[in-house]
């Protein structure tokens, strides 16, 4: 017997939340090594620093983000993740010197310092990012015997918008725009997800109401 749930979004809208959300993460990943090099360099270390943090960010979000998603699922708590991604993403662009000079100063190792460096920056948007995609396949699913292949869609279009990003970043974005014009594009980027979530949900239950309304009319 399965078990379905309402859907709180149309599956187009996550699938494609999913998508900005993979783009922005590597964006801003393949930025790390420019915003770093000035205090750091650009060795292989301070590569290694950041693609550590990224990682370890990514699984603890999916770890929370999974769970989250276990209690009463809803677009808000999905708008949230978008929006705070965007607003903690805010201190790599303001405060990036006031944060890694004293790091520089005490840290005579680059490697360590980019370490912490990449923690301080990094690590807490990079968290609620990762907290996106469980939750996401959560919204998408609607019974259990349609959970794996929801899934694999949304972890495609996820991982394709990765690989966008990434190509996108490193072949154009840097030759085009300066490093925080484009993390203001990716802010911007979340923050926008995160108010369409929140207006798709409105009109969404706008229209049931409408609907309840119309039926209530009909039966009187």
């Amino acid at each position: 017997m399965s078990k379905k749930q309402a859907r709180v979004l149309p599956r187009s809208v996550i699938a494609s939340l999913a998508f900005v959300s993979g783009f922005c993460i590597m964006t801003i990943e393949m930025l790390g090594a420019r915003i770093l090099s000035p205090y750091f360099g650009g060795s292989l270390s301070v590569w290694g620093s950041i693609i550590t943090i990224f990682m370890l960010a990514l699984s603890l979000g999916y770890l929370l983000g999974g769970r989250l998603s276990t209690k009463n699922p809803n677009a808000i708590t999905y708008a949230m993740f978008f929006i705070g991604a965007g607003a903690f993403s805010l201190p790599v662009i303001l405060f990036a010197d006031p944060i890694m000079e004293p790091i520089f100063m005490a840290i005579e190792d680059p490697r360590y310092g980019s370490l912490f460096a990449s923690i301080f920056l990094f690590f807490i948007p990079t968290s609620i990012l990762g907290m996106i995609s469980p939750y996401s396949v959560r919204l998408m699913v609607e019974s259990e015997e349609h959970s794996g292949h929801m899934a694999g869609l949304l972890y495609f279009v996820s991982t394709l918008g990765s690989a966008v990003g990434t190509l996108g970043t490193s072949f154009y974005f840097v030759l085009w725009f300066e490093v925080n014009q484009i993390l203001w594009g990716a802010v911007f980027s979340l923050v926008l997800a995160g108010v369409v979530i929140l207006l798709s949900s409105y009109l969404k239950n706008l229209k049931s109401a409408n609907r309840s309304a119309t039926y209530a009319k009909k039966r009187a």
